[in-house]
């Protein structure tokens, strides 16, 4: 007799703004069309070095092969395929089923966990950016349908960073502190959800109040000067990047910077199931939101522009989680001397 195995059903979640979501194409003040070299999945670099004509001739001049992966570079700081009118000149010619995955997909993302998926937007999108920061307090929406995978993670830790992950967002909810107060409890209570994680027994409950009197106590002021110079000597893309860690103005600090803090809570919070350090993940995002404030400027595009420059680069997102634990200007004592002096 055959064995029965139920189907396991695969959770959908994602903010209800998720699908309202429309590129502006060629109204778009910064186009994801430039100043990236572009990934070209392996299937539609075969397509492309098989086309004929002009179309094929060109693709085959602009692809790159790179360790192991296909890439489409960028001429003058814009991709090949953008023509004069701001919209691609592959979409336009052979349809949108002929663009890369990067490109039909950006700045949609996607976080499959096995049974469950987690949909958002990508900060570095101006489009994206106005949505998701303008949404201080976003609903996300459950739906549930068939074709799950047993999971390849530890259940019972994911259901500690589901249930903390709750926490933190509460936390920056939480109009009975400062917004810089709220930061800083982020952290303080990623070392508690930390140590659950870790699977130590939590001999007490997170006390906010006092574990946030006992960093003002030891808070160090530090220098943004740092700050700036460390983040000087990452990875630059684009030359608005380094002229804005020239010239940075401080903005004043405002709940805006929760609507921030809490994107990159949704979206980093549950990734530390890989590696378990969801400290340097929390830290990761007090940081961000500490740099916008230094560049000053437009929020949005400030928010933006970090996003560009940094998450959409590997290197310079690890080099940052490994330098909330290595560097002494991103010690807890200089975070919080940034916050709560």
């Amino acid at each position: 007799m055959r064995a029965f195995f139920p189907e396991i059903a695969m959770k959908i979640i994602k903010p209800s703004y998720f699908d309202n979501f429309c590129c502006t194409a060629g109204a778009c003040p910064d186009s994801c069309c430039k100043e990236w070299d572009v990934l070209v999945d392996g299937d539609k670099a075969a397509l492309y070095r098989s086309l004929p004509g002009d179309l094929g001739n060109r693709l085959r001049q602009v692809l790159k092969d790179e360790d192991g992966e296909v890439y489409m570079t960028i001429e003058n700081r814009r991709c090949p395929m953008w023509r004069d009118d701001g919209l691609c000149r592959i979409q336009a010619e052979l349809g949108e089923e002929a663009l890369c995955k990067t490109c039909r997909e950006f700045p949609r993302l996607t976080h499959d966990y096995g049974d469950f998926i987690e949909y958002g937007l990508e900060l570095s999108c101006p489009e994206a950016a106005r949505i998701i920061l303008s949404t201080p307090d976003p609903v996300f929406v459950t739906q549930e349908v068939p074709g799950g995978e047993k999971p390849e993670y530890n259940t019972a830790d994911m259901e500690v960073l589901l249930r903390t992950r709750e926490i933190a967002r509460s936390i920056l909810a939480d109009s009975a502190y400062a917004v810089t107060e709220r930061l800083a409890l982020l952290i303080l209570y990623a070392y508690h959800a930390q140590t659950e994680l870790n699977g130590a027994a939590i001999s007490k409950h997170f006390d906010a109040d006092s574990l946030l009197e006992h960093a003002k106590t030891y808070a160090r002021p530090g220098d943004s000067s740092d700050i700036l110079r460390f983040f000087s000597n990452l990875e630059i893309l684009t030359p608005d990047w380094a002229a804005r860690l020239e010239a940075p103005a401080s903005s004043q600090w405002d709940t805006r910077f929760l609507t921030l803090a809490q994107y990159f809570v949704d979206r980093y919070w549950l990734q530390s199931i890989s590696d378990y350090d969801l400290v340097g993940r929390a830290k990761f995002a007090v940081i961000s939101c500490i740099m916008v404030h230094l560049l000053g400027g437009s929020f949005v595009e400030t928010a933006q522009l970090y996003s560009k420059e940094i998450e959409n680069s590997i290197e310079n997102v690890e080099t940052i989680l490994d330098a909330a634990y290595d560097e002494p200007i991103f010690a807890d004592v200089r975070l919080f001397g940034a916050l709560l002096l």
